[in-house]
């Protein structure tokens, strides 16, 4: 192995100083780029390909969320780039007007991938040191980075010492890298806020669908933060997540989470990706108790839908009288992603036992703005026949079964008071013309 310290690339057997690393030897004009996502992203070859760009002739690169805050939207001067949303540091992409977006499920990229309908001539990961057999885990991110491995010309590998060796369903060999690039820095790490007033409401309501055995999906954020404090009390939880923060490692720990009673991969917590603190990644560290998968397991719903007690737990912008839901954007501002959701609400709704539960404050700017509306501001990213349970701080509204009236009414209940009157009026429209 080279020395990190020392920032040395290897390819065939030859190894240059960090300085003198040529991507444009690797890197074609026109070149279509995959590289990790999130907490998972090579940082030092992303550094590389910024500063070498206006060289490289043109290339594009598909980036699925972005926390290093290394993009920015200069770089779009050489680099398209494209997204299936605007998480992360890709929001200042997305306000320049430089950031194309895929609408997609996270669960359809690796399949995109492997079609050539998102585009991958080079995959960039950052993966662990080598383990007992040769082979690297792919740490932090295992989503659809699999597929950009397998579909790429050129694979090129940040081998940095400080990512855990987390146990996955596939491993990086030696044999399917071109370049390698040993490197020691810090990983990129997300701690979730702690919870307010608000989100300890929201979490009340949806530990109250939380039981004993249940297997539980959730993003990170400060609900999620909020639900993994409430549900102490419970026993035999389990885990099957596109990606887990430092919650449920703490849940696991505490021997609160352990997938005992799962009906799929009994005694493992699956996730795709681990977007957390330090201790996150320690805890992931050589721990056959956790498993990243690829996303085309993660989020398939005939998996989801097979496993018992399912309880997922998305976020949305907004909601309106009928259930459909926005998690993407307000009017001209795009602010998340398709993301999981609905791969997670068709699953929760169809697991025997399950339930797929939306959850959103009532309002937003310091109360001035309801977000359950009469008429969404942005696009339908989970449409109102898949929706099951939506969560404010105010309740709970099961919409499975009922009515575009009845729904109206109980959405009108959970609605933050200084707003009901209004959404109240609106219902009776829909009530008055039955949809």
């Amino acid at each position: 192995m080279d020395d990190p310290a020392a920032g040395l690339f290897r390819r065939a057997g030859v190894t240059v100083a960090a300085p003198d690393l040529d991507l444009a030897q690797f890197i074609r004009p026109g070149d279509r780029i995959v590289w990790g996502q999130g907490t998972g992203e090579p940082t030092t070859l992303i550094e590389a390909l910024l500063a070498q760009r206006a060289a490289l002739g043109g290339v594009s690169a598909f980036v699925g969320s972005s926390f290093s805050d290394v993009l920015q939207p200069e770089h779009a001067d050489h680099i398209g780039f494209t997204s299936m949303g605007a998480l992360g540091g890709l929001a200042r992409l997305a306000r320049a007007g430089v950031l194309g977006i895929i609408p997609c499920h996270v669960g359809q990229i690796g399949a995109l991938i492997a079609s050539g309908r998102i585009g991958c001539d080079v995959a960039m990961v950052q993966v662990s040191a080598p383990g007992p057999g040769g082979g690297h885990s792919y740490g932090l991110i295992n989503d659809y980075t699999q597929a950009a491995v397998a579909s790429a010309r050129v694979v090129i590998a940040e081998v940095n010492d400080q990512v855990p060796f987390s146990a996955c369903d596939a491993q990086l060999m030696p044999d399917q890298i071109d370049l390698a690039v040993a490197t020691s820095r810090p990983l990129v790490e997300l701690l979730a806020p702690p919870p307010g007033p608000v989100d300890l409401a929201i979490a009340a309501h949806v530990g109250a669908y939380i039981a004993d055995g249940s297997v539980l999906q959730m993003g990170i954020g400060a609900v999620p933060n909020a639900v993994t404090h409430l549900i102490s009390d419970r026993r035999d939880l389990g885990v099957h997540s596109g990606m887990i923060g430092d919650g449920i490692w703490q849940l696991m720990a505490r021997g609160i989470v352990t997938n005992a009673r799962k009906s799929l991969l009994p005694g493992v917590t699956v996730t795709g990706a681990l977007m957390g603190s330090r201790g996150l990644y320690d805890f992931a560290d050589f721990n056959p108790a956790l498993r990243l998968c690829d996303s085309r397991f993660t989020h398939a719903e005939a998996v989801l839908a097979s496993i018992e007690r399912l309880v997922t737990i998305n976020s949305a912008v907004e909601v309106d009288l009928t259930g459909q839901v926005n998690a993407e954007a307000t009017g001209a501002a795009y602010r998340g992603a398709t993301g999981g959701q609905v791969d997670y609400v068709r699953g929760g709704a169809r697991a025997p036992g399950g339930h797929a539960l939306i959850v959103l404050p009532a309002t937003a700017r310091g109360g001035t703005v309801s977000r359950i509306v009469e008429n969404l501001s942005g696009p339908v990213t989970t449409a109102r026949t898949e929706v099951d349970v939506i969560i404010t701080e105010h309740g709970a509204a099961d919409l499975r079964g009922q009515t575009l009236a009845e729904r109206a009414r109980r959405l009108v209940a959970i609605a933050d008071p200084a707003f009901r009157d209004s959404l109240a009026a609106a219902a009776w429209r829909i009530a008055k013309r039955g949809y």
